[in-house]
Formats: C-alpha cells, sequence, structure tokens
C-alpha cells in the first residue's frame, strides 16, 4: 500500500471558512481515507465518483462532496495529494 500525504493550498484553506460543516467533514474524511488506505483505493471508492477534468483543468481531478459541491486536487510527485480548493457547482453553468 502507498502512503500518501494531503497537502491543502492557501486558497483550499480559504474556501473552508464558509463551507457548512457536513461538507467539511466529508472532506476530511476523503482526506484521511488517502492517508489510511491511498489514493487509489479512494479513487475506486463510488460516493466519491473522483474524475479527471477536461480543458483548461486538464492534469487535475474532481471528488464529488456531495451535488453541491466539488474538491480539486491535483497528484505532485511522489506521493502527494494537492487540495487546491472547494467550488460550488451550479447546475446553469453545464
Amino acid at each position: 500500500m502507498d502512503i500518501y500525504t494531503v497537502e491543502l493550498s492557501p486558497r483550499a484553506k480559504k474556501d473552508l471558512r464558509g463551507l457548512p460543516i457536513h461538507i467539511i467533514d466529508k472532506l476530511e474524511s476523503w482526506v484521511r481515507a488517502i492517508e489510511r488506505v491511498g489514493l487509489r483505493e479512494v479513487q475506486r471508492t463510488p460516493g466519491y465518483h473522483d474524475e479527471p477534468l477536461k480543458g483548461n483543468r486538464l492534469g487535475q481531478r474532481s471528488v464529488r462532496l456531495n451535488k453541491a459541491y466539488r474538491a480539486i486536487y491535483i497528484l505532485k510527485k511522489g506521493m502527494e495529494v494537492e487540495f487546491l480548493r472547494v467550488e460550488e457547482v451550479n447546475k446553469h453553468e453545464y
């Protein structure tokens, strides 16, 4: 099993300040799971809907925290995951 560390970017820390507690709890659960069982295993967990992003977000991945919020992250060199930000998804932007 690969051991990963998760780093929060300054933007991610700022994003967390105004979020509902259940969204923060889900994100913390995702981070603990990565550190406990590894990123590859967590990516296979259906509840997170981990998926690669496209276009100008190529190289980034998205995790669904609920229907309205996504966590955006990148895999850095080695075994480090950098959590970039939390975004609120507006269904009207599709």
